[in-house]
């Protein structure tokens, strides 16, 4: 059993619902990316990063030596002078220290400095060290066995290899020599060495903590070889990229780097792929290692990405974008939803722009900021609400129109995205925009309604209680239209009969708006008593069929050929539309004028809902488990919410190259693949876009505000279908 908070009446009441479940909010690895580029100046060729067990990382380049990332840049190792002056050739750590391959030696500064192995390879290229300080040094065409006492063995190589790596196996006592074309082994005791594999295209390989098998990444997937079998017992090449450049295995995970980002195989047997700005310098990956504090470093060609993992539940998730809201995307009280930067991904060199939608972005946040202070009583998120409340009343009082609210409105000489349609004020210092569509009047009515079932004051409730009377008399007292400042119906402000059913019935619209304004007027009646909503209401759906066309199934809407108006609205589904369908469910189903019509409601949101279930947004999920239903997602909801990313800068993010995801057919809905992706490996959107889109050049010019998680987080937690934080 557990409460569930529903409208009821004017103010919020408890109801028992048996049957829904309640996610546990339990701490779950979030990972994040910090990085750090070379300088255009030293721009070296990086081929590999480690970190010892003295924290100190380094980078070896085949051109600049030795390198280390600074908090800034990647800079020339200083630390340890003596290294500046040697031509090193290869770098691993052996016993967790760094042990170093120049022309001459192999050498370490651990262990007082005594390790100094000299060998005679001119050519060398690669090693790796055995049980006791012994090491196996390769180069295209030989191999040198040596300890501290000088050289014990060598052998020439086939001709006409390239050497990769050199790997060294503690339970067989032997390394492993892979080249382009051939896997060898070594074996210490015998000083043998054999072929045990021929290919091609062969990359890089790493021994497996099973201890019986490695695997071989090539620049067309990789295979897993079976060392006790000497035979290939697994070759995968559905991967987010074939063309592999390194691989390792990391706290039993496997990684790899690729000529297209990095990718993590996981238990299920799909990917996590890490792709673009938003995760990586750049997509060409040298080579992958493991970092400090449960991080991943992941080395490019351009600079050094330190992936951290951190242990976080959805509401520590929730107040990191709680901070960014407040931070970089309040404005006038507005939720500005973009942050714009002229230089990409440099949030010190961006700023606030005004949206034609900002009154809807708003209603989002301070629906979240209601529900929030519902469930937490938060001063913070009262305060937070009043704000946006505020705003969102000065869209209707900055205009003379009355019930009429404005798209936006700005200081005047600081406009942006251009003039057309922007209103100076009587006073010369502000603007205003009209052409308000519906999306800002489902907003209006979305905050409206809950500030006044949410918010105790009084004197708030009852302003909130006006807005909504004065925004449903303006509609009745021009023929169900936004009447803008010309005295004309706005382009997308209608919802009179001859508009709305002048579409044939498969044009989305004809729906939408019919579902629309029986919500507002029901809305108005609820809170105001007054008939007129009502009768036009009950008139719209018995005389002019609105109660039809919102009932009219999903599957039903389609490609429409007519006029050309129907036809351009008709040409694809429209993901804006399912947003407005969505909040305004908010006020359909709980205002419903008797029961009969709240059980069709609840059959035409299931119905919808159902349709947008590939898409698993958390935020559609709850809006349906508001209607009580016992089954709406929520593992599906969870899961959106952990893969959403903490980074929300608009970096173009590239899928479509994939060959791990299985690509559809052209479809009016736009699905492009037959499972979505998860959120952080996908283009930032926000809920009113396909969430199937997995290109965009964002070029990571913008930020998103966070209120795109805030508001299903809360809205979960207020209808408490997600419990309250546990302890890490």
């Amino acid at each position: 059993m557990k409460k569930l908070l529903l409208f009821c009446g004017i103010l919020m009441s408890l109801n028992v619902l048996a049957q829904q479940p309640v996610y546990e909010d339990k701490p779950f690895w979030q990972e994040k990316s910090k990085y750090v580029f070379a300088s255009d100046e030293m721009s070296p060729d990086m081929k590999k990063v480690f970190v010892d067990r003295n924290y100190v990382t380094q980078i070896l380049s085949s051109d600049k030596g030795l390198l280390r990332p600074s908090e800034t840049s990647i800079v020339v190792q200083r630390l340890y002078r003596p290294l500046m002056d040697m031509d090193i050739r290869d770098m691993k750590l052996y016993r967790n220290e760094y042990v170093y391959l120049t022309d001459k030696a192999v050498l370490s500064d651990a262990w007082a400095g005594t390790l100094y192995v000299k060998y005679d390879l001119p050519d060398a290229k690669t090693f790796d060290g055995g049980a006791n300080f012994d090491f196996l040094i390769g180069s295209d065409g030989k191999v040198v066995y040596v300890d501290k006492t000088g050289k014990l063995w060598d052998h020439k190589l086939f001709k006409g290899i390239k050497l990769i790596d050199i790997k060294y196996d503690k339970d067989y006592d032997g390394f492993w020599i892979l080249t382009d074309g051939r896997l060898c082994f070594f074996d210490v005791k015998t000083k043998n060495i054999e072929k045990r594999l021929d290919g091609e295209g062969f990359t890089a390989f790493t021994l497996l903590k099973n201890h019986s098998e490695l695997v071989i990444a090539t620049s067309n997937g990789y295979h897993v070889f079976d060392k006790g079998l000497n035979k290939i017992t697994k070759t995968n090449r559905e991967l987010p990229c074939v063309k592999l450049t390194t691989v390792n295995e990391i706290d039993g995970r496997l990684w790899f780097g690729s000529e297209y980002g990095a990718f993590m195989l996981r238990n299920d047997g799909k990917f996590n792929y890490y792709e673009g700005r938003r995760w990586i310098p750049d997509d060409k990956v040298r080579f992958i290692a493991k970092g400090l504090d449960n991080s991943i470093l992941v080395l490019t060609s351009k600079g050094l990405a330190t992936i951290q993992f951190n242990l976080m539940t959805l509401y520590d998730k929730a107040m990191v974008f709680e901070r960014q809201v407040r931070m970089r995307h309040t404005r006038d009280g507005f939720n500005c939803d973009t942050y714009a930067m002229k230089i990409p991904g440099d949030l010190s060199s961006g700023t606030m722009v005004d949206s034609d939608n900002d009154g809807l972005w708003t209603s989002m946040y301070l629906a979240s900021q209601l529900f929030r202070y519902a469930v937490t009583k938060s001063p913070e998120a009262y305060e937070n609400s009043i704000q946006a409340f505020d705003a969102m009343v000065r869209l209707h009082t900055i205009n003379p129109i009355e019930g009429f609210p404005s798209r936006s409105y700005e200081r005047s000489g600081y406009i942006l995205h251009g003039k057309e349609n922007w209103h100076e004020t009587e006073d010369g210092l502000w603007e205003w925009k009209g052409t308000t569509s519906s999306d800002e009047a489902i907003g209006h009515y979305l905050a409206f309604a809950l500030v006044a079932e949410i918010i105790p004051d009084e004197a708030i409730k009852q302003k909130a209680l006006h807005m909504i009377d004065i925004m449903t008399n303006h509609l009745l007292e021009h023929d169900l239209y936004f009447y803008d400042l010309n005295g004309k119906p706005t382009q997308w402000g209608r919802w009179n009969p001859d508009y709305v059913n002048h579409f044939p019935k498969s044009v989305g619209d004809r729906k939408l708006n019919s579902s629309n304004i029986i919500a507002f007027l029901q809305t108005a009646y609820h809170f105001t008593g007054k008939e007129k909503y009502k009768k036009k209401a009950m008139e719209l759906m018995d005389k002019y069929g609105y109660l039809d066309n919102l009932m009219r199934p999903m599957e039903e809407i389609g490609k429409t050929e007519g006029n050309p108006l129907a036809a351009n609205l008709s040409e694809e589904w429209n993901h804006s539309d399912d947003e407005m369908y969505f909040l305004s469910y908010w006020y359909l189903y709980p205002y419903a004028f008797n029961n009969d019509l709240k059980q069709k409601y609840k059959e035409a949101i299931r119905d919808h809902w159902q349709a947008e279930r590939p898409e698993k947004d958390a935020l559609w999920n709850f809006c349906y488990a508001m209607t009580g239903a016992d089954k709406f997602d929520l593992d599906e909801s969870a899961w959106w919410l952990r893969e959403f990313p903490l980074d929300l800068i608009d970096w173009s993010v590239h899928n479509s190259h994939r060959k791990d995801i299985e690509l559809l057919p052209p479809n009016f809905r736009n699905q492009t693949t037959k499972e979505v992706l998860p959120p952080d490996e996908r283009p930032m959107y926000k809920h009113n876009t396909n969430m199937f889109e997995i290109d965009r050049n964002g070029g990571g010019r913008s930020e998103y505000s966070g209120d795109l998680y805030l508001l299903p987080y809360w809205m979960g937690r207020y209808l408490g279908v997600i419990s309250a934080p546990a302890e890490k």
